[in-house]
Formats: C-alpha cells, structure tokens, sequence
C-alpha cells in the first residue's frame, strides 16, 4: 500500500491536460487509447501482427493510439526495434529491455516479467495522458497492470485474452491446478475482470469458460473472433505460384500446418496421418516453430518420412504464397484447450480459399464453424485414420476440395474481415469509456 500510495502522490505532480481558457474544453482527440502489448512488428508473433492491423484501422476510425511494446524478440532479422517511432497514424514506444532467450520457457517467463516492470514504470509517467487503455495477456499476467493502474490512476481499462493462464498451464500439468501460484493467479484473474469495462475474447467457449469462474461479468464480456486481410491473403493457383514451385509442391496434394507447432496444439494426429500416407502422392509440409517440432523432425528422420517438409516461420511478405501453396489447410487444438484457445491460423486458412481440416475435441466451437460453414471436416484428436481417409477423399475429388475453399472464404469475407472486427472492437472501446 506503500507503494501504490506513492504512486498516486508521483502522478498527482505531473501536469493534467491542457484546457482551451476561452472555451473550457480540452483540445484533444476523440478517444486516447493505449495499448499494452509485448509482441509488435518486426516481431512475427501473430499476436503483434493482429495488434498491428487492428490499432491501424481504430486509428483510420479517429481513435488516437499508443502502443507499449517491448523489444523484438522473435524477428527474422532485427534484434532491436527504435524505442519511439511513428508507423503510419500510430506512435510506437518500446521498452529498453531486450529479449532474453525467447524460445525458452524460462526465458519467456523472465521477458514477461521485465516487459511488466517496464510497463509500469512506462504508466507512471504516462498514467495520466490516457483516457483508456487496451490490455492483452501478452505477457499472459499483463492485465494486472491494468488492474493497478485504475486503482492509482482511476483509468478504465478493456482486457484483451487471447490465452487463459493458469489454465493452460494446469492443462498441461506445468503446475497443479491447487498450487499456491495457480490459486493466487486465478484470484488475480477475478479481480481483473471484475473491475475492467470491458473483457474480450476470441470465441464463444472462452466467454463460457471465464463467465462460469467469475459470474457476474457476462454483460461485460464480448466475443470479437480474430481475422484475416482477403486483400493481402488472394487464393491463387498452386501452378502460379513460386513458393509452391520451390518447394516442389505443385504436383503432389499438399497437406499445410502453418504456424505455432506448441504443446497446446496437436500435431501427433496429422503425423499419423502422415504416417498412413507415407507411400501416395500426398505432401506435409509444417511451417512455424515450438516445442513439438522437434518430435515431427525425430519421427522423420525415425521412420524416413520423405512426405514430410519441414519449414521455419516465413515472413510476412511471403505469407500470400506460402499459405496458397496447398490443398488443404489444416488447424488442430488438443484435448482440453478448446476452452482456452482460439487459433488464429484458422482466419489465414479461410482467406487462402483451401478447404480446411480442423483436428479438435468433439465439442470444440472450431467444429460448429467448420459445419456451420462447410469449409471442410472437423477430425477427432487421435483420428489419423479419419483425417487419412478425409485427405484421400479430396485428393480423388478436386471440384469437392475447391468449392469447399470458396465457402470457407465467402464466409470470411461475410464475417472476418479487418474492417468488420475493427468496428467490434470500436464499440467495446467507446462503450468501455462510458460505463
């Protein structure tokens, strides 16, 4: 209490907005948003990179946006970034501290914790010149800063979550579910969303999930689905298309996995898969990073899985043709995530106009889109044999695989595009302001 009455008595001394005399009337802009995040360009973590596009159409719609990021830590290129710089309307501040091991558990832990500090000391100095702030759970504890913030600052604060901590954590038995740091991190959780204006999340399973640990927010909570540019993502034929030509995948049917190869997903169905197919004209290719990728490079070189390429994260210029060159695209959960996951690696897909196979829990919302849309078939985690079979399938039948590509995308084009979910995210903001 110490500190936080300090604090207040810092941000008490520092210089209020500037008021027009003749007028009366503050001479500022319609909304100040401020954005906390670790993750933004270069950085390639698709959660910067949604960051980006988003913060870029609230500005086109008049918002005035900051953004507190951290350094890079997962760019192709770039080991630092410029701690100020102006990307088109937004003003981008980064923090001193570089990334320290970032494809390290414990090094992803410390980077979060700095990134906190410097997200703090950032708000002292800043506290006072925002009217609202936009927190992600990037790191996955973010939010408490907001939390605090409102106590010391009285500024109102949307979370936005895109992974459920400790949750995942205790699904993946890192933790237990009663350990003292699962208990305390879940209490914090329900203080947060308790005192936020507003709470977003990325799919219907995620609103039911945090709603049944904390009743009472429901009226806050919106459900906004992440998206993807039809402009920037444009079908085009596998004959047409260099990457599909470098790699030697314009005769095969490509099967593509591109993006996070993490704990939380599942890629021993599609290996499976892989496995049962090792002998047809049918390719894998992953694209992306984690920790399973070394189990599918171990099972290549095992059981010689000459079907199987395995490629790194490509950058975002390349993401037009890397993501078109395949037949099929898959997005996979594993059991007990689809409550706490929402995998933006689908949008991406439905904008490529692939059909999609999605290999998730039976009562994952992935499979009410897929049916809802008919975009391609939902498969059971541990079905290879039903994923096989689905793949053989559309390999035999090419007018069933690309009508299912154009429904995927019609429905993207209907629903998920930057300019719709920009305008979601627009009415949470100005309603948060008013509550």
């Amino acid at each position: 209490m110490l500190f936080v009455h300090y604090l207040k008595r810092l941000v008490s001394s520092r210089s209020q907005p500037t008021i027009d005399q003749s007028s009366g009337a503050t001479n500022e802009p319609q909304l100040r948003l401020m954005v906390l995040t670790q993750f933004f360009p270069p950085d390639f973590a698709p959660t910067g990179q949604l960051i980006e596009e988003l913060t870029r159409h609230l500005s086109q719609q008049g918002l005035d946006v900051d953004i507190f990021t951290g350094q890079p830590g997962y760019a192709f290129q770039a080991t630092d970034a410029p701690r100020l710089e102006q990307v088109d309307s937004l003003k981008v501040r980064r923090s001193r501290t570089a990334q320290l091991w970032p494809q390290r558990i414990r090094g992803k832990a410390i980077n979060g914790i700095l990134f906190l500090l410097r997200t703090v000391l950032h708000l002292v100095g800043c506290g006072r010149k925002t009217e609202l702030l936009l927190i992600t759970t990037a790191p996955p504890f973010l939010p408490v800063v907001g939390y605090f913030a409102n106590l010391i600052f009285r500024v109102p604060y949307v979370c936005l979550l895109y992974d459920l901590y400790p949750d995942i954590a205790v699904k993946l038995g890192v933790i237990p579910e009663q350990h003292w740091l699962a208990r305390f991190w879940q209490n914090m959780n329900l203080r947060v969303w308790r005192r936020a204006k507003g709470i977003v999340v990325l799919s219907p399973a995620k609103k039911q999930h945090i709603t049944q640990l904390c009743p009472g927010i429901e009226s806050k909570v919106s459900v906004i689905h992440s998206w993807a540019n039809p402009d920037l993502i444009v079908p085009i034929p596998k004959q047409e298309n260099w990457f599909a030509l470098r790699y030697g995948l314009i005769q095969p049917f490509t099967v593509l996995y591109s993006g996070n190869l993490g704990r939380c997903h599942d890629v021993e169905t599609f290996l499976e898969a892989a496995i049962l197919l090792k002998d047809e004209p049918i390719k894998f290719v992953c694209i992306g990073n984690g920790a399973k990728r070394q189990v599918l490079m171990e099972k290549r070189e095992q059981l010689g899985l000459s079907n199987l390429l395995l490629l790194p994260y490509q950058d975002k210029e390349v993401l037009p043709y890397s993501l078109t060159a395949c037949d099929l695209s898959l997005v996979s959960l594993s059991p007990g995530m689809e409550r706490l996951l929402a995998p933006s690696k689908l949008y991406s897909a439905l904008a490529a106009g692939r059909p999609i196979a999605v290999v998730c829990p039976p009562k994952s919302y992935l499979k009410d889109l897929v049916q809802k849309t008919n975009c391609g078939r939902a498969i059971a985690n541990g079905d290879g044999q039903g994923l096989a079979d689905f793949i053989r399938q559309l390999a035999g039948d090419r007018p069933l695989a690309e009508g299912m590509g154009q429904a995927g995308r019609r429905y993207l084009e209907e629903n998920f595009t930057p300019q719709r979910i920009a305008a979601q995210y627009l009415e949470v903001l100005q309603n948060s302001v008013k509550r």
